[in-house]
């Protein structure tokens, strides 16, 4: 069956959203006979907090009924008869929890007078390594990475952020791999966003660090997450406060190479209404540089190729995110939001071509060839989402409609020219050529989510996900003729259409039984997928069902010594920038696209896990096992004149295992360690492509994290980083090192902070490979992200 979407469709989900709401909203039982009233305060002034939740539970802890307190702080609730007790909470204090309180037709009314509440840190949920905020928080199925406090992200991106944390690696480029494999999944706030962009992690860069709350790291992944991203998930969680009044947090950054930057993060909550703003403006200047060095073998003789590129990107960019919770109570929540982001950009690269034959002794000539390029990319992004907490702890309702709209605009200009080996030009050798590509993506989703506990401990888990995906790239690249008129290139005016539609329905069943914690479940996706070329009218439709079990499990021998075991099945589809033919025209000689012929990519993980707390520190480590089938990796191919295209392909497969170590360490009151260690070997097999693209490879990744807290409010912190090299099916990628420097000084009674970063501060974070075919060798060296120097001044509307 071919799902469509359309105007009617969309008006279909929103009537079945709204009807959800509708009977999801909870009705008030008028049959009460007894009251619960009292005042709520704040200790240390005695002012009233209003707006506090104030909730009975029987002694199960079975939530019977609830309400929040006034301006005043006073609160009248009505209560069933019964033995119950009372919980008030309010954000930024420490809980209040009752003595069983008795109700009957004798006792129908208890005051429980001024309650005072103690201010105290924030309590995250399912935290198990105690600490300040940048300690790792370990759950059933993920890893919380709070990351407000790491001074090497003052300034930067989101993309630093996931540089800075275990288990993460971000190459010179930008790509992201989790455990060596680039096949992550990145969500924003637990679903897929215009903040990420269908090119990948790329817009990642275009996020401020700042906006940031925390990061999950979900290496194994249960049925609860979509089946896509073999390696796993990486959930960006944004910042959004909801104490009451008006609260915020703001941040200046000045850089170099230039980094011109300010973020805000409000909200303001009053009564029933909790508004939020997010908002992150930055202007940067990102000079690279990218030299490759190609051997050709063709009828004995050897074309040797020596290419130097210089580039620079100038842009900037704004993102903004608004909008509200509204609290129907405590226990019904709907919030919606909305995103827009606009990049503008300027990209312009010189490269110089260098001709020998045989020996660098026998020069032929040379070429000059540059682009200029502008680019704008406005996006934006429409969510709702209900959450309804019944009576029962635990026990819960979710749905959540998310809208993305995206488009890009690259205009390009090309110009070449030739010459001899003494300099002058060659006739005929010029061109100017030009290149225009508008990419369009809608994506809807709409995903319902249920939780019901049973017996003790309990839980079973259910829901349902339709993701509808369109996506257009309309691509033309022209030449000047000798007229003067530019006229398409043969192969390079078309429109590639992508349209995906996927289905999926999940159950997950978990409980404890003494020491033993575990869950079990299913995910079915059926997917959908079409590829569209318009002009030559090439149709690929592919359609296919899975199933994808998990199961994770927890054995606590003591409360400071834990094992983890768990097993999940995974896919890598192929979207859009894997698909489209639209081939990059910036570099003549070096040419990049998609393979619309590519299939899903599958993989089964299994990990086993142990956690041992100490005194000073913790200790995390994990054994993980992998086997992929139809492994996709891009295959660089080149031709007789040495042009090369590189393009996605299928492999016959890849198993792999590692050992991963995380550990944190307090020599001293003043002297924190982070160390995090990842050893693995992977056996690639792409001998179905050539005989010989067959690798075993054993790598590892290091990084060391000190930090200093000094006197007078200073605070300074090292780190130093280590992806070693590491085979590829074609050749190698060698090793990386670069070392970060942070300071920081508390100033203006804690409120305000100066940040000053030195990220690689021996320029030494560059990308070197060697790339090997039948008729040729290749080696690059490249750097796209220079040594960055910051200075952030951030400041807090409260203490």
């Amino acid at each position: 069956m071919k799902y469509t979407f359309t105007n009617q469709s969309l008006g279909k989900f929103c009537l079945l959203f709204t009807t959800i709401l509708c009977i999801s909203i909870p009705s008030f039982s008028q049959q009460n006979k007894a009251k619960l009233v009292g005042s709520i305060q704040e200790k240390t002034s005695g002012n009233p907090l209003g707006f506090a939740s104030v909730a009975l539970y029987t002694q199960s802890d079975s939530l019977v009924a609830g309400g929040i307190s006034e301006e005043s702080g006073k609160f009248s609730i009505d209560v069933p008869f019964g033995e119950y007790y009372a919980l008030i909470e309010f954000m930024g204090f420490d809980p209040f929890k009752t003595e069983t309180l008795t109700f009957s037709r004798e006792s129908n009314r208890i005051d429980l007078g001024n309650i005072q509440l103690e201010t105290s840190a924030e309590n995250l949920d399912e935290v198990v390594v105690q600490g300040e905020k940048t300690l790792m928080e370990l759950s059933l199925d993920k890893r919380i990475f709070n990351v407000g406090k790491d001074l090497a992200n003052a300034g930067g991106t989101a993309t630093d952020i996931l540089m800075n944390l275990p288990s993460v690696a971000v190459d010179p480029e930008g790509n992201v791999r989790l455990r060596g494999s680039s096949n992550v999944r990145i969500l924003i706030d637990g679903k897929p966003s215009g903040l990420v962009s269908f090119k990948g992690s790329s817009g990642l860069r275009q996020l401020q660090a700042n906006m940031v709350e925390r990061v999950e790291v979900i290496t194994n992944p249960s049925a609860r997450y979509e089946a896509e991203g073999m390696a796993g998930v990486i959930n960006i969680i944004l910042k959004k406060d909801n104490q009451q009044g008006f609260n915020g947090s703001f941040e200046v950054i000045g850089g170099t190479p230039l980094n011109l930057g300010f973020s805000a993060n409000l909200n303001y909550r009053h009564k029933r209404i909790n508004w939020f703003i997010n908002y992150g403006f930055a202007r940067r200047y990102q000079p690279n540089v990218n030299e490759i060095y190609q051997e050709v073998y063709e009828d004995g003789n050897t074309m040797i190729l020596k290419q130097n590129n210089e580039g620079e990107l100038r842009g900037w960019n704004n993102n903004i995110r608004g909008g509200l919770d509204y609290y129907f109570n405590e226990q019904s929540i709907l919030t919606l939001s909305y995103l827009w982001r606009r990049t503008n950009g300027r990209r312009i690269t010189n490269i110089r071509y260098e001709d020998y034959l045989n020996s660098l002794d026998n020069f032929l000539g040379y070429s000059l060839r540059k682009q200029d390029e502008k680019e704008k990319e406005p996006n934006s992004e429409i969510a709702a989402t209900y959450k309804r907490t019944f009576a029962e702890k635990g026990h819960e309702l979710t749905a959540a409609f998310t809208y993305l709209n995206y488009w890009e605009n690259s205009d390009q200009l090309f110009t070449e020219y030739s010459f001899n080996p003494s300099g002058e030009p060659v006739a005929g050798g010029s061109s100017v050529q030009t290149s225009l590509n508008d990419e369009y993506e809608n994506q809807y989703l709409l995903q319902l989510d249920y939780v019901k506990p049973f017996a003790k401990e309990g839980k079973f888990e259910t829901g349902l996900r339709t993701s509808f995906r369109e996506m257009k790239n309309d691509f033309i690249v022209s030449q000047e003729n000798e007229s003067g008129e530019f006229e398409p290139l043969p192969g390079l005016d078309n429109i590639f259409l992508y349209n995906e539609n996927i289905l999926a329905a999940y159950g997950i069943v978990g409980n404890k039984t003494g020491n033993w914690s575990y869950q079990a479940g299913l995910r079915a996706e059926h997917t959908d997928v079409e590829t569209i070329l318009e002009e030559t009218n090439e149709k690929n439709p592919r359609k296919y069902t899975n199933l994808f079990p998990s199961a994770h499990m927890t054995y606590n021998i003591s409360e400071e010594n834990a094992f983890q075991l768990s097993y999940s099945r995974r896919v890598r589809r192929p979207v859009y920038n894997d698909l489209s033919p639209y081939v990059t025209f910036s570099d003549q000689r070096n040419f990049f696209s998609g393979n619309p012929d590519l299939n899903p990519e599958y993989t089964d993980a299994f990990e086993l896990g142990h956690i041992k707390y100490f005194e000073k520190g913790t200790l995390f480590s994990t054994a993980y096992f992998r086997n992929t089938t139809d492994k996709i990796e891009r295959i660089r191919t080149v031709d007789e004149e040495g042009k090369s295209v590189t393009l996605p392909y299928n492999l016959t497969g890849e198993q792999s295992f590692g050992l991963e170590f995380s550990a944190d360490y307090r020599p001293k009151p003043w002297w924190k360690l982070d160390l995090n260690l990842n050893f693995f070997h992977a056996d690639i097999n792409g001998s179905n492509i050539q005989t010989d693209y067959k690798a075993k490879t054993t790598s590892f990744l290091a990084r060391q994290t000190s930090r200093f807290t000094l006197e007078g409010g200073w605070d300074l912190q090292l780190r130093a980083n280590y992806d070693a090299k590491q085979k590829t099916a074609q050749g190698i990628r060698k090793g990386i090192f670069f070392l970060d420097i942070s300071a920081s000084k508390v100033i203006m009674q804690d409120r305000g902070r100066l940040i000053l970063t030195a990220n690689d501060i021996f320029n030494s974070r560059r990308n070197r490979y060697i790339t090997e075919g039948y008729n040729f060798y290749t080696e690059g060296n490249s750097q796209f992200v220079r040594r960055q120097i910051n200075l952030t001044f951030s400041y807090r509307l409260k203490p």
